[in-house]
């Protein structure tokens, strides 16, 4: 029995261009990726999404989109990771690096996907776009993909 793992993925978007962090340590470290983590007992999905970006970028933003919901299960693990994926169109204060993460800015032509976790490439298209959008991906180790579903949806 898989239990699940609430976590949130913020991603800041200006035009023709997307705000990405390497990931210094632990899960994903010498990633390149979205700023979020884990929700806290008491706090809210938006909330905890807000508080990663902060604490992991040093922005703070006024709206978050709800993009997308994909779910990672990870062969031999027991926890189903069902990450809620944000857009931020706007931001206030200036990307800086933290203990965890050190921001850079990439072109939407030179996003680095060879340096992501594997599944971006799928999603990251509709993210740019604006489209909302459910997933699911099996992984075996964190670089091999053993089957995925993706799709576009109305309404999340």
């Amino acid at each position: 029995m898989l239990t699940n793992k609430l976590l949130t993925l913020v991603l800041v978007v200006q035009p023709g261009r997307v705000l990405l962090g390497m990931k210094k340590r632990g899960f994903g470290a010498g990633k390149w990726n979205g700023f979020g983590g884990k929700v806290e007992p008491g706090e809210t999905i938006e909330d905890a999404a807000r508080r990663e970006l902060r604490e992991e970028s040093g922005l703070t933003v006024d709206a978050l989109e709800k993009i997308g919901n994909i779910k990672f299960e990870f062969t031999g693990e027991t926890e189903l990771l069902d990450v809620h994926v944000f857009r931020a169109d706007t931001y206030n204060g200036e990307p800086a690096e933290s203990d965890e993460m050190r921001p850079q800015w990439f072109d939407c032509d030179q996003i680095p996907f060879g340096q992501m976790w594997p599944d971006d490439i799928f999603w990251f298209p509709l993210m740019l776009q604006k489209k909302k959008f459910l997933g699911y991906f099996k992984f075996q180790g964190h670089d091999l993909i053993l089957s995925h579903k993706l799709e576009e949806v109305e309404e999340l």
